[in-house]
C-alpha cells in the first residue's frame, strides 16, 4: 500500500470537508520535503505564527508544494504572496523549485 500523507476531516452530518492535514516525514525537529529529502527545515522555521498565535507553513514552503499543479489559483497565490517575502525565502524556495521541479517558470520569477 502507497504512504499516505494526507488526511481529510469531514462533518458526518453535512459531508463538509472541515480539516485537511497533511503528514510529511521528520528526522526529530527538522522536516523533510517528502518530493526531494535533501529539502530539510527545521519546525521552528517551518511553522510560523500569527499575532494571536495560530501556526501556519512558511509560505515559501506552501509555494513549493502550490508549484506542482500551477493552476490559476497556484499562479494567484504567488502573484499575492512574492511581493511579500524576503530576499533569503525567496532564494529558498527558488532553490528548491530547481531540485523538486528544474526549469520550473516560477524560478526566473521567485530568484531575488
Amino acid at each position: 500500500m502507497a504512504v499516505m500523507h494526507q488526511t481529510w476531516v469531514r462533518d458526518p452530518r453535512s459531508g463538509a470537508y472541515k480539516l485537511d492535514v497533511f503528514r510529511e516525514p521528520h528526522d526529530g525537529d527538522t522536516w523533510i520535503c517528502r518530493r526531494d529529502g535533501s529539502i530539510r527545515l527545521p519546525y521552528a522555521a517551518l511553522v510560523r505564527r500569527t499575532p494571536e498565535g495560530l501556526p501556519y507553513i512558511a509560505p515559501e514552503v506552501a509555494l513549493l508544494f502550490k508549484a506542482r499543479l500551477q493552476r490559476d489559483k497556484d499562479e494567484g497565490d504567488l502573484d499575492k504572496v512574492l511581493p511579500l517575502l524576503d530576499d533569503s525565502s525567496r532564494a529558498w524556495l527558488a532553490e528548491a523549485l530547481e531540485r523538486v521541479h528544474p526549469g520550473h517558470a516560477w524560478i526566473k520569477r521567485v530568484s531575488p
